[in-house]
């Protein structure tokens, strides 16, 4: 009689398996949630080096610092929590190195994905880049708060959870960023309409559209794998 296929692993028994020693614990970790972490970091940097290097620093910390996880909160929240982190810190430093917001469109460029770029009309991206641009004018904090509340769509406690940060301070932040952007993307509203009926009116009929290919796996249970590859917004 043939064996039935075998569970797979939760994230916590990865984590653990990771630190008893492994080899390929953390780069199953890694590669369930890189997408999403790189998610986060390109939203909220704004830059695809700058969010490789933060996703690749903040692996590389969770690798090291494994051994800290008490179980307290998932590991996703964790994995997430550290990422956040460093996107802050180079948010930060980048800070000190500048006294203008980015308004670098060309940076906002590198947002748009090979097959959005493809089928969405110009319009589209267009306001892709504006929204992107106005994200980037806001401080640190409230910028990652609405990537993971508005962007990601992670419910606030959760965010919270993420930020290490009191719900109330999440929703704070959320309202005040809101509230900055609001003067920011009022024009835009109208072009939304215009952008959407456009798409409808150009739409051509497909059976199936597949979904966007996911990063190549590095076979290797090295964080610094992720460096270069990222992911899908």
């Amino acid at each position: 009689m043939a064996a039935e296929p075998s569970e797979p692993l939760s994230d916590s028994d990865l984590l653990a398996r990771h630190v008893a020693g492994e080899p390929d614990a953390f780069g199953e970790l890694v590669r369930r949630h890189r997408d999403r972490l790189w998610a986060v970091a390109i939203r909220t940097l704004g830059d695809r080096e700058e969010a490789a290097d933060a996703v690749q620093d903040a692996l590389v910390s969770a690798f090291r610092a494994a051994h800290t996880f008490r179980g307290q909160s998932a590991v996703t929240t964790w994995l997430h929590r550290i990422t956040v982190n460093a996107c802050l810190d180079r948010v930060r430093k980048a800070a000190t190195r500048r006294t203008a917001p980015v308004d670098d469109t060309e940076r906002f460029e590198q947002l748009l994905e090979p097959h959005e770029s493809a089928e969405a009309p110009a319009e589209r991206q267009d306001l892709h880049r504006e929204l992107l641009a106005a994200l980037a004018t806001l401080p640190a904090e409230q910028r990652a708060a609405l990537v993971l509340v508005d962007m990601q769509g992670y419910p606030v406690a959760e965010a919270a959870r993420i930020l290490d940060v009191p719900t109330g301070t999440v929703k704070s932040r959320c309202a005040r960023g809101r509230a900055r952007l609001a003067p920011l993307l009022t024009h835009l509203r109208g072009e939304v309409a215009g952008a959407d009926e456009t798409a409808t009116r150009n739409r051509t009929p497909r059976t199936s559209v597949p979904p966007p290919s996911g990063p190549r796996d590095s076979g290797t249970s090295d964080p610094a794998g992720v460096k270069g590859g990222g992911g899908r917004t």
